[in-house]
């Protein structure tokens, strides 16, 4: 069985290039509706563990923010406009890039 890690990651990892998620929904399909949070933190951990090798710049906000990354948000920012992703005021059309 799968830990709620382990499940954060898998999710993560099949977020397609130019496309987003938010944290709460990786924490739903994860299996921890309300663990947003925890999700957040599991992606920076695994970071500074593993490296960039799952796309956790493709995590947002549920409201379009692009929120924390752990190399700051400006790299977040330019990771995903690298991807296509169209930013305005920091934060990304959903209906054009949710996955």
């Amino acid at each position: 069985m799968l830990s709620f890690q382990q499940k954060v990651l898998k999710v993560v990892s099949k977020i397609p290039r130019g496309k987003v998620m938010a944290y709460k929904e990786v924490a739903i399909l994860s299996g921890r509706p309300k663990a947003y949070r925890s999700v957040g933190n599991i992606l920076n951990k695994n970071f500074w563990q593993n490296g960039p090798k799952i796309p956790c710049h493709r995590v947002i906000k549920s409201n379009g923010q692009i929120g924390d990354y752990a190399l700051g948000k400006k790299r977040k920012e330019k990771l995903l406009k690298k991807e296509d992703i169209e930013i305005i005021n920091h934060k990304i059309d959903l209906e054009k890039c949710l996955n």
